[in-house]
């Protein structure tokens, strides 16, 4: 199967919220980014007596069920060989992210070029939502009203996919 080759802009977006979660990302970053996606949000969840373990991953060409299932066993290998959960059970679930989630970073906005999105400005700028037509490291250009409008990241405080029902 071929793989996409790994992007990178930044780390994950995802903050780290603790020690364990900073120790898992430190090792598994490079696992995921070896099979060419980037990491791009990894959470420990208690569950019960067991801790599930959430990895979102994605690439510029998107994600299939059989990259996610290969994605799956190498984390899976590296979290048993390094004991890195420790005694502790855990569950771990490996997806792509959904269209819900927000552009936060320039690689999101490239991989939704062709897409409606609905941005929200710092500010007292009205929100605008438009036809996302370039995207590049340091902003995008958005067709509203029959207008190319050109958006710098550092403008927006929210952006998001807007579901279209054809």
């Amino acid at each position: 199967m071929s793989r996409p080759a790994p992007h990178r802009d930044r780390t994950s977006e995802a903050p780290v919220t603790t020690r364990l979660e900073q120790a898992l990302q430190d090792q598994l970053e490079p696992v995921v980014a070896d099979a060419g996606y980037d990491l791009e949000e990894l959470r420990v969840i208690p569950a019960g007596k067991r801790r599930v373990v959430r990895l979102l991953v994605d690439a510029d060409n998107g994600v299939e069920l059989d990259a996610v299932a290969e994605v799956s066993r190498a984390v899976s290998e590296v979290l048993d060989e390094q004991d890195l959960m420790g005694d502790a059970a855990y569950v771990l679930e490996v997806s792509s992210p959904g269209v819900d989630r927000p552009l936060s970073l320039p690689r999101h906005w490239r991989r939704n070029v062709g897409r409606l999105v609905r941005v929200r400005f710092a500010g007292d700028r009205e929100p605008v939502t438009g036809r996302l037509q370039e995207a590049d490291e340091r902003g995008a250009v958005l067709r509203a009203d029959e207008e190319s409008l050109e958006v710098s990241y550092d403008d927006v405080a929210s952006a998001v996919v807007q579901v279209e029902f054809k």
